[in-house]
């Protein structure tokens, strides 16, 4: 037996064993309840919650491979803690809903307001938007967050040519991964890059939920949330969950996404969220060559919905490659000076800077 094995041994151990199909290992991720090692034999703890027994049963067979290996060990024996069972539920009205949905909606401790980036339809370039709003925000001297709510199609941390995972404090707090002065948590970070999603809605509910209430955030500004397409889980999730300072929808001139759109201005007004107004994205092509402007996706759509819902347009974003090529590389066009991009998105951050409201 090897004089050296010891709880902290197989623990350093452990700390090199990944959850299946993310970036982050099991003792971070508290994962790990307890070791106990007497002699050669070690036990081993791990706690489910929330995980699939599929992936339970893939930490197990992943811890008892690593500790095996070790020197002096001669037996491993691997237990599960399961906490998953069923909490009491909350009270229900007649058809089963909760009878009050915002009850647990709390401001964020850290964060003075929270901005959403929403679009009802996707392909509109929402998420270029929300990292590039951000980052002006940040340019204009504001400390600023960025939380990328697209759980299924998270793109953040391409955009930021971010790899690095989250780290998680000794009390279960998620620390937001730094970029370019940004604070970002992305789901795109917890997981291998070509690993699907396929989650149903009450598990999206909690992930976003964590995101929001476990993620550490520090004396923030503004948390600027990009928003998944549509109106559904995510969005219900989040105006339970935290009071809004506004939401920016994001459209395109084309009628099939102000079509959308209106529906996603209707949502907000029903469950009485400000919207501080609209963003015509891809509004025009200024042609380096000859100077002209060319309506490429049609123009002007933004501005009309935003009159007929007496919200101002916010801005008008031209097609621009250095948005293309920064989403790409993880350059972002806000940061490129003398872009036509940046420019606009500049004048986006003033605006909403102008028209954000302070949370109740």
């Amino acid at each position: 037996m090897s004089a050296n094995l010891s709880s902290d041994t197989v623990m350093a151990a452990l700390k090199e064993v990944k959850l299946p199909g993310a970036n982050v290992d099991i003792v971070s991720i508290k994962l790990v309840g307890d070791v106990q090692v007497s002699g050669g034999q070690v036990r081993i703890i791990i706690v489910k919650t929330s995980e699939k027994d599929e992936t339970i049963e893939g930490v197990r067979q992943a811890v008892v491979d690593k500790v095996s290996s070790l020197s002096g060990v001669l037996s491993v024996e691997v237990d599960v803690d399961d906490r998953s069972a069923p909490k009491k539920k909350a009270p229900t009205g007649p058809h089963g809903q909760s009878s009050d949905p915002y009850a647990d909606r709390r401001p964020l401790p850290g964060v003075a307001k929270i901005i959403a980036v929403a679009s009802a339809k996707g392909g509109v370039g929402k998420s270029s938007v929300a990292v590039n709003l951000a980052l002006s925000l940040k340019e204009k001297g504001h400390k600023v967050g960025l939380l990328d709510a697209d759980v299924y199609g998270p793109s953040v941390p391409t955009m930021l040519a971010m790899s690095e995972g989250p780290q998680v404090t000794q009390d279960k707090k998620i620390l937001p991964v730094q970029s370019h002065g940004l604070q970002v948590i992305s789901m795109g970070l917890m997981m291998a890059p070509d690993q699907p999603v396929i989650w149903r809605g009450p598990l999206v509910f909690s992930a976003i939920k964590q995101f929001l209430k476990d993620v550490q955030w520090t004396d923030l500004d503004y948390l600027v949330v990009d928003l998944p397409p549509g109106t559904g889980d995510a969005q219900l999730t989040l105006v339970q969950q935290v009071p809004l300072s506004g939401v920016v929808m994001v459209t395109t001139p084309q009628e099939v996404a102000l079509t959308d759109v209106r529906r996603g201005i209707r949502m907000f007004e029903q469950i009485e969220v400000p919207v501080l107004g609209i963003v015509e994205n891809m509004s025009y092509f200024a042609c380096p060559g000859c100077g002209q402007e060319h309506d490429i996706f049609g123009r002007g759509g933004g501005a009309e919905v935003a009159e007929a819902y007496k919200l101002p347009l916010l801005s008008a974003i031209p097609i621009d490659s250095a948005i293309r090529k920064g989403g790409d590389e993880g350059k972002p066009a806000a940061l490129i000076e003398g872009s036509a991009a940046r420019e606009a998105f500049m004048g986006l951050a003033d605006r909403v800077i102008e028209l954000a409201v302070s949370p109740t």
